[in-house]
């Protein structure tokens, strides 16, 4: 090692000593922007040239955006640039502009490899859910990638701490230094305000992205990463008021004849199912199976009501599809690429479907086969009006797809158990998760029953083959779901919608819908409404579905069934989710539309009643276990083994040694990070 550093590293650190030297003559001259400016100005020009070639895909994308959107690559350049200027302050100067240029690095690599797999743009509001990513990398990256991203991070590692001992120090006097670094952050600054301004005016840049994809593709990355940061929330919309949203509400109330007529249906259980990844690939041209991959979904459209259904992403976001189906609020006026799980709804309650039926005597359920922490949902579900919330840690008897996400066909009984939990009509709001990518590019299943018999991109075979699969699986489970509703003696009515297009790398015109953002949705009943098909967006289905029941409570149920024809919807629209979650809540007389719930973790009571010792190992029995039951004493929680639904085995004994009743042991339900859910009474 003192080898390598002596005949390798010193001779290349040696150079940029000798280049700084001379710079450093150069300044005693009065010339303090010698070389360094020339580091910076190509160093940045070489950054953004490689983002940019990675956010197109190729060097064919990358000079299609130079020609077409010369100013936008400009000003992507100068954004890099302002975060580079500063290396003119300090004494390290070398250092600095290498931790910078490797931030801007990592962020434009890790966008590229997210484009190809989701087909949905790296933003901050991937930073925010950092842990769930973190999670499901082994779900998007073999084990030897994972090992060289691992060995890429040591590398960097390694190359910051060699660059921080080894690397270069200015000798330019402070005074000279201050001079020259407040000088280019200015000059660089006012260029990048006079670019962007001239931009957003002329049109060559926006800050309204109805499709982020796009977005990034026209206005690079940079600009649009940089816009997810700054640009969150709803912004104050123009003439805001009391005044004004009075007027709101007079138009809504003008146009009442617009409601549904007769008595509210509120003796109706109402399930929704959010179906992962889910739509109909023979929507793919010239994509053919050895047979139809959703005969179930099919034979039900051809009865009940359905459509296409406009959704706010593609191939991720499932939470913003669901915020939408939720409340009735479009995300389109939050930030681009906000969740708002992530951010607004973490602390602030918003009226929902949930809050509608409750006020109407329902019991409101959550149901989720996947890890209840996941975008939030077990703490921002609380304040969308839910009373339980069944997540993956409360199931017992799951299987899993080849790529680990747990499948659907869990999801009948959960939701059964949920409706048999009260005396009252019930709301089943459902999340699946089977449809989940990513999707494998080579031979996963032994014998499938979907296989592949004609398609355009070859490339894409083994993946849409077992995409194909998941789905004809859920597509099993939406017959054996709709079969158990059809057996219950309850008035039900069940909506079930893709969340988002699965991330197969396609595009508008390998679709014969020419539209990336429509999925479908499907409402069946068991008490003879009739059919009515008819397009939608995510944020007008559960108006639907409540008028469709004589319900017309709830402000954004109302607007939307009364004030849709309107010439001022949408921007209206925009003005009540921003007087309930940002303004001053005129609507609602200064107070929250909702209070939050006492949200409880699960439907199915767990218990201890008893505990037996059987040569020196201690057994729990009980009900309702699941493998993330966690044996707890006085606080602690002892390593346990999940034998069966009624009986654990504690591998750490010594507390429970000491426990002289069985209402001195615990049950927590612990997540796959070891984030507590719930503990028994």
């Amino acid at each position: 090692m003192e080898t390598l550093m002596k005949y390798k590293v010193k001779p290349l650190f040696s150079r940029f000593r000798g280049k700084d030297r001379a710079a450093e003559k150069r300044g005693k001259g009065g010339n303090v922007l010698s070389l360094a400016p020339v580091q910076i100005l190509l160093l940045a020009l070489g950054l953004n040239l490689l983002i940019e070639l990675l956010n197109h895909k190729g060097l064919g994308g990358l000079l299609s955006f130079i020609g077409e959107h010369p100013l936008a690559f400009f000003a992507n350049y100068l954004i890099i640039l302002v975060t580079l200027a500063p290396a003119l302050f300090f004494k390290r100067r070398i250092f600095y502009m290498g931790i910078v240029g490797i931030v801007w690095a990592i962020g434009g690599i890790a966008n590229g490899i997210i484009i190809l797999n989701r087909m949905t743009p790296f933003t901050t509001a991937d930073l925010a859910v950092f842990a769930t990513g973190f999670e499901i990398l082994p779900t998007y990256f073999t084990k030897f990638e994972m090992v060289l991203l691992v060995l890429a991070a040591v590398v960097v590692i390694t190359a910051v701490v060699l660059l921080f001992l080894k690397g270069p120090k200015s000798n330019i006097p402070l005074s000279r230094r201050l001079l020259a670094g407040v000088a280019a952050t200015v000059l660089t600054g006012c260029a990048l305000g006079l670019t962007i301004r001239q931009g957003l005016e002329g049109g060559g840049l926006s800050t309204i992205f109805s499709n982020l994809a796009y977005a990034y593709e026209d206005y690079g990355f940079g600009y649009c990463f940089a816009n997810t940061w700054l640009n969150v929330g709803i912004r104050t919309p123009k003439d805001y008021s009391a005044e004004d949203m009075g007027r709101i509400m007079g138009e809504m109330e003008d146009n009442a004849a617009a409601l549904p007529q007769g008595e509210a249906m509120t003796d109706v259980n109402v399930v929704y199912v959010q179906l992962e990844s889910f739509f109909d690939p023979q929507q793919i041209k010239g994509l053919e199976f050895n047979q139809d991959p959703l005969p179930n979904w099919h034979a039900l459209q051809e009865e009940y009501t359905t459509g296409f259904l406009t959704v706010p992403v593609v191939g991720a976001g499932t939470a913003n599809t669901e915020t939408e189906v939720l409340t009735g609020m479009s995300t389109r006026f939050f930030g681009p690429g906000e969740y708002p799980y992530k951010t607004v709804l973490t602390e602030n309650t918003a009226e929902s479907v949930a809050y509608i039926l409750k006020d109407l005597g329902y019991a409101t359920h959550a149901v989720h086969n996947h890890r209840g922490v996941f975008y939030g949902r077990n703490k921002v579900y609380k304040n969308l009006g839910f009373d339980t919330f069944t997540s993956l840690e409360y199931m017992a008897n799951t299987t899993m797809t080849p790529k680990n996400w747990c499948k659907d066909k869990v999801l009948t009984g959960e939701i059964e158990a949920a409706l048999d939990s009260t005396d009252t009509p019930d709301l089943v709001y459902t999340v699946s998760v089977q449809g989940h990518g990513k999707y494998p590019t080579s031979p996963e299943l032994e014998d499938p029953a979907i296989t592949v018999e004609s398609i355009p991109n070859e490339d894409q075979h083994y993946s849409m083959e077992y995409y194909a699969n998941q789905i004809h699986e859920m597509d099993e489970f939406i017959g054996q779901l709709v079969e158990m509703l059809e057996n219950r003696d309850e008035k039900t009515i069940l909506v079930m919608y893709g969340d988002h297009l699965p991330a197969l790398q396609m595009d508008e015109d390998t679709l014969l819908t020419h539209d990336l953002y429509k999925t479908e949705y499907l409402i069946w009943n068991n008490f003879g409404l009739e059919k009515e098909d008819e397009g939608l967006k995510a944020y007008q289905l559960t108006s639907k579905v409540l008028a469709s029941l004589n319900i017309s409570d709830g402000i954004f149920n109302r607007y939307h069934q009364t004030c849709e024809d309107e010439s001022t919807y949408l921007l209206d629209l925009r003005k009540l989710q921003y007087d309930q979650l940002y303004g001053e809540r005129y609507v609602t007389g200064g107070e929250p539309a909702c209070e939050p719930t006492d949200m409880k973790m699960g439907v199915r009571p767990i218990l201890v009643t008893g505990y037996i010792k059987l040569e020196e190992t201690w057994y729990l029995e009980g009900e309702n276990f699941t493998p993330y039951s966690k044996a707890t004493v006085n606080g602690k929680i002892l390593e346990t083994e999940y034998l069966n639904g009624h009986l654990l085995r504690v591998i750490d004994d010594k507390l429970i040694q000491e426990v002289d009743e069985v209402s001195d042991i615990k049950i927590s339900q612990v997540e796959k990070y070891k984030e507590v859910l719930s503990v028994t009474e």
